[in-house]
């Protein structure tokens, strides 16, 4: 490889790790008390429920919101953020650099951009990619920590896991390292048809937006706040009962004996025994309320991100580098 063309793969990986970090961070910290709600949501059973209005706040996303931050405090909402952000880095720098590599294979030779299944497959290979090396083990991380139903105003109230390094600590010392890779096949199956739709509706809309408006060669960030919005709903809407089932299955230990496929039987049972089949739903509109605008936030930051560093590294290209890359 020239030392032209290692540059440029430098300058590439840094942008979608510097780019990718920075929309993953303010993603988390505005929409993360939505995915708090989302896990509560999905981890109540009718049983344990009880009336649909029991209580002063009632057991709906607004009301599962204000109870959390009533009987917990307002912080509560944002347990598990800690794992989530020590991850968000690598996982979307994974997420877009991976996706960029996978469209590139997936390419036809002599042409110039991949077809609408090209990237479709690239989204969906990204996503496994980015669920076995970041977010299974985050997510277990973050659910243990979400379901947590103690008190952060009272010093006295202390939880079994007081924060994500504990509570890595505690699952590896009590579980072993494979229970942060439980839920492993439905969380890559969850990323995948996850960004899979995300990012074909994304570059589709994107390109028809575009050709509408001839005049410009990038949007702008109102409108690919729009159009994130628009894609990061399609794979809440197609994989809601994977996610339900996996938050189940990675909140709780395995009894010993236990295999993945009779898990996995036993979590369905029991969210058909308790809730009937609208049960595997449970958390969608939280989780959509979640997804949609974190994603609006992702592309919108990084697109304008990627843009300043683009034109950064134009200004001040790197000594012996080609600097007609793009």
């Amino acid at each position: 490889m020239s030392k032209a063309n290692t540059n440029g793969s430098k300058k590439t990986l840094s942008t979608h790790l510097i780019a990718g970090g920075t929309a993953g961070c303010m993603e988390a910290l505005v929409c993360h008390p939505l995915d708090t709600v989302k896990v509560r949501m999905q981890l109540r059973s009718k049983m344990k429920a009880g009336a649909k209005t029991s209580g002063p706040f009632g057991n709906g996303f607004f009301g599962v919101g204000r109870r959390i931050a009533h009987n917990e405090g307002f912080l509560a909402l944002y347990k598990g953020l800690g794992a989530v952000t020590a991850g968000i880095v690598p996982k979307m720098a994974i997420r877009f650099s991976s996706f960029e590599y996978y469209k590139t294979l997936l390419t036809p030779a002599g042409a110039t951009k991949p077809t609408v299944p090209g990237v479709f497959f690239a989204g969906l290979f990204a996503g496994v990619t980015e669920a076995v090396m970041v977010v299974t083990p985050m997510d277990v991380i973050k659910i243990r920590l979400q379901a947590q139903r103690h008190s952060m105003m009272d010093p006295l109230d202390v939880p079994k896991y007081r924060n994500a390094g504990h509570a890595v600590y505690l699952i590896v010392k009590e579980e072993g390292v494979a229970a942060l890779y439980k839920g492993v096949t439905l969380t890559a199956l969850r990323q995948a048809t996850n960004q899979a739709a995300n990012f074909t509706a994304y570059q589709e809309l994107k390109s028809l937006l575009l050709r509408w408006q001839p005049d410009r060669s990038e949007l702008p960030s109102y409108q690919t706040l729009i159009l994130g919005g628009v894609s990061g709903a399609m794979g809440p809407l197609s994989n809601a009962p994977i996610d339900t089932i996996k938050t189940r299955i990675q909140k709780t230990p395995a009894l010993p004996g236990e295999t993945a496929l009779k898990r996995f039987r036993t979590v369905c049972a029991d969210i058909i025994a308790s809730d009937g089949y609208r049960g595997f739903y449970k958390g969608l509109t939280p989780r959509l309320l979640r997804v949609a605008p974190g994603q609006a936030i992702t592309f919108m930051v990084y697109e304008k991100v990627r843009g300043w560093m683009e034109l950064w590294s134009k200004r001040a290209p790197v000594q012996g580098a080609d600097t007609n890359y793009k």
